[in-house]
């Protein structure tokens, strides 16, 4: 199943080439050229017979992840994050380790050996370290070295009512979004564009739209769904099962009011449901895109995504689907001329 693909290859920020090979084996067929850059986007263009406008779609590669920074004497492994992670998600969560994905765990002293004050706090990154069940430095660096990137070791798999849990539906919901849109033909100029570095400050998306200078740019995206325990009504950005997400602003962009209202005229004439993000905490590649050369018309749709930046996060496969489908009205509408930018 293409999620499964996707979600358990490995790609943290900087270290993409094998997601990137997944998804070239996967769109390979379906387009005119494939080419990368020096950051390491992959772009898959497809022309049509009009000559536009030219639509940028857009999705990031990457996952947040671990490097490893030192080996101890004991064969425990140190590590840093790669990208934006709570420490209080870490803990006796099973990672791979570099290219031959070496498999570990993330532990620390238990409880029974911490001092009453030390039981109240949540446990940090200091105090956490990697096991691959060296019992010496020498042993472990057989297998791992300072410098290496770990992922977490979560399967994909699919559970409860029409639900499914996997690491790295950030992005790589948004990523299969476009794989499954780059098999449907349009007449007119579209690229695909599966940026970088995204995780560590939005870095390959503004490369990737200087090279391809699109009419419009859309940017496919897993965001934080919060219908969770303590989270007030009002303060849930999204919510898992309601529809694809349309942003109105976040951290890094106010997105395009005349894309906003085209994408939710797509959505009501074709009778998907779809709901307004509600906060504007965080960013997305759209926030690099639109300050491209003149500007650039962005926007985004976004797949509701629970425990994001987490070792296991969930989707529902109906948001899924359905943002697979607006996604492609929506091309339908700028293929038939309904849509100017």
């Amino acid at each position: 199943m293409l999620l499964k693909r996707l979600t358990e290859a490995m790609g943290p920020s900087g270290y993409e080439h094998e997601i990137r090979q997944v998804i070239y084996e996967e769109i390979k067929d379906y387009a005119d050229r494939i080419y990368t850059d020096a950051m390491g986007n992959l772009f898959a263009e497809v022309d049509g017979t009009r000559p536009g406008p030219k639509v940028m779609l857009c999705a990031h590669m990457d996952e947040v992840s671990l490097f490893i920074t030192q080996v101890e004497e004991n064969g425990l492994i140190k590590f840093r994050h790669i990208g934006g992670i709570d420490d209080r998600v870490l803990l006796s969560k099973p990672v791979q380790i570099g290219d031959n994905k070496i498999y570990g765990v993330i532990g620390s002293k238990p409880p029974h050996h911490q001092k009453p004050n030390e039981r109240k706090k949540p446990v940090g990154l200091e105090q956490l370290r990697i096991d691959i069940g060296a019992t010496s430095r020498e042993e472990a660096l057989k297998y791992v070295k300072p410098g290496d990137v770990a992922v977490f070791a979560t399967k994909y798999e699919e559970i409860g009512h029409r639900c499914a849990k996997s690491k790295s539906f950030d992005d790589r919901v948004g990523c299969a979004v476009m794989v499954e849109t780059i098999k449907k033909k349009f007449d007119i100029p579209v690229v695909y564009a599966f940026t970088v570095q995204e995780e560590i400050g939005l870095r390959g998306a503004g490369p990737a739209a200087y090279r391809i200078d699109p009419d419009v740019a859309l940017v496919l995206e897993g965001t934080l769904a919060s219908d969770v325990p303590d989270t007030v009504e009002h303060g849930q950005a999204t919510i898992s099962g309601a529809g694809p997400a349309l942003s109105v602003m976040d951290g890094s962009s106010v997105h395009n009011r005349k894309f906003l209202h085209e994408m939710i005229e797509v959505a009501d004439d074709a009778g998907i449901p779809y709901q307004i993000r509600k906060t504007v905490a965080g960013g997305n590649d759209a926030g690099r895109i639109h300050l491209t050369k003149e500007g650039i018309l962005a926007g985004v749709i976004s797949v509701p995504t629970r425990y994001i930046h987490a070792p296991s996060q969930l989707i529902s496969l109906d948001d899924y689907e359905q943002t697979i489908e607006l996604v492609e009205k929506f091309l339908r509408r700028v293929e038939q001329g309904g849509f100017q930018a």
